[in-house]
């Protein structure tokens, strides 16, 4: 049988880890230097913490985990005759996996909520699973970064978060245009064309609009039970550039003129601070999950067709169906893997996303290859990161594995080499070769 992952997964090579590891770790610096704390949470969830919390989509998204043992044994013996998987799910899966890292932190802050102190502000970096259909930048298996707050109403967190994504992408030299908008906003629009019990539905039909035309997203709305004339009057309002444009159609929309005057509280922390990327007022942007309450985001990078690379927002009653009332949240999360593919794809990975190795020790006989194993343990002793060939095989085998492992130094030792106590020093990069004696190694490969 020819070995495989499963769809949607997938395995990394040694390069690709290096780099991913320094997204996570330009990243991670960002979230600690504005006052955030690191937590983790399992990779199974009990179903009913996941169900109905990303709306009928993302239900069916979940990835459930069977019940241990026999899980036939206890299964709704009417459900299974009746081939009704909904209905029998409940008896034979009690788990499911992560599908973002937002609604188990909702479950953490109110689980420890006498352990840790209000605002809470937490970042995560753990992986997730969605049973989404593969394609490029989306798996069923990836990695989210998350930062979020939870404990307070204040505005000055949705301008904290913008500078967040802001500062990050900066330090990842990746250009984006970060999207703003407000649900309250969104709900303006239902409540000033007399649509309120259609929201959902509205925003369902409306996130698709970066993703296909105005007149595919009307036919949407009509299909969905909203009169043609209010779809029309929605998408003239998505258009609206100002804050000040959408309030002159606001006069009957009370949440609508809420969410205006949070967008400007918003902007009164935000604009007092300079900005590296494009911060733009997107009134179609809906974010289809449905706990998003107030100001919501979405990040795109510039120069590359990759969809959102990153999104998030406040979402205030979602500690509530966990039975802690009156904790409002917001939050921002990094789509790790279409970050990776902007990078890679612009060439904007730097050289120390790359081979840490500094340095291979090529021996040329077996005297040599114990000599060349002290000084390889003396380096590593002062945390340079070093290897040395396993044998003392023919000069070009051991220098192709240098190569083909992109390592910038290779240390040459043979009988003249280990008589004098020097070292031949290659720079596999200039081919240029320099010899010293080993106590100015670490000097050497430090400043190279």
């Amino acid at each position: 049988m020819k070995p495989s992952v499963p769809k949607g997964t997938r395995d990394f090579l040694p390069q690709e880890v290096y780099k991913r590891e320094y997204i996570f770790t330009t990243i991670k610096s960002v979230f600690q230097t504005y006052g955030y704390v690191p937590i983790e949470t399992p990779t199974m969830e009990n179903l009913e913490t996941l169900t109905g919390k990303y709306g009928e989509e993302g239900d069916k998204l979940l990835f459930k985990v069977l019940n241990n043992g026999d899980y036939l044994a206890k299964a709704d013996k009417a459900a299974l005759e009746e081939l009704n998987s909904k209905k029998l799910t409940p008896s034979i899966s009690k788990r499911g996996m992560r599908y973002d890292l937002t609604v188990p932190f909702a479950r953490y802050v109110v689980q420890h909520r006498n352990d840790i102190q209000f605002p809470f502000k937490r970042y995560q970096i753990q992986p997730v699973w969605r049973a989404d259909r593969p394609q490029k930048g989306r798996y069923q298996e990836f990695y989210q970064c998350d930062v979020d707050v939870v404990g307070s109403d204040s505005l000055m967190y949705e301008a904290e978060l913008v500078q967040i994504y802001d500062q990050a992408f900066s330090k990842l030299n990746l250009p984006v245009k970060i999207l703003v908008n407000n649900r309250k906003i969104l709900f303006g629009f239902a409540e000033a064309t007399g649509i309120t019990d259609k929201f959902v539905d509205m925003t369902t039909a409306l996130d698709k609009l970066d993703k296909s035309d105005e007149e595919k997203v009307t036919s949407d709305m009509v299909n969905r039970g909203i009169p043609e004339s209010a779809a029309k009057s929605v998408l003239e309002m998505s258009r609206a550039t100002t804050l000040a444009e959408l309030e002159q159609k606001f006069e009957n929309a009370p949440t609508g003129l809420k969410g205006i005057e949070e967008l400007r509280m918003f902007h009164n922390y935000l604009d007092k601070t300079a900005s590296h990327n494009e911060i733009t007022f997107t009134p179609s942007l809906a974010r289809g999950l449905n706990y998003y309450t107030g100001c919501i985001f979405e990040v795109k990078a510039k120069g590359v067709k990759i969809g959102s690379i990153g999104g998030g927002g406040r979402y205030d009653n979602l500690t509530e169906v966990f039975g802690l009332k009156g904790t409002s949240g917001v939050g921002v999360s990094f789509g790790f893997a279409r970050i990776y593919l902007a990078l890679d794809e612009l060439g904007l990975f730097p050289d120390e996303a790359s081979e840490k190795t500094k340095v291979l020790f090529v021996a040329l006989d077996q005297k040599s290859h114990e000599y060349a194993f002290e000084q390889c343990h003396k380096l590593r002793s002062k945390g340079i990161a070093s290897d040395i060939y396993p044998s003392p095989s023919k000069m070009k085998k051991q220098m192709g594995y240098a190569d083909k492992r992109n390592i910038p130094f290779v240390a040459i030792i043979g009988e003249q080499e280990r008589t004098n106590q020097m070292l031949v020093i290659k720079n596999m990069s200039t081919g240029e070769q320099t010899e010293m004696p080993p106590d100015q190694l670490a000097a050497y490969l430090s400043n190279g």
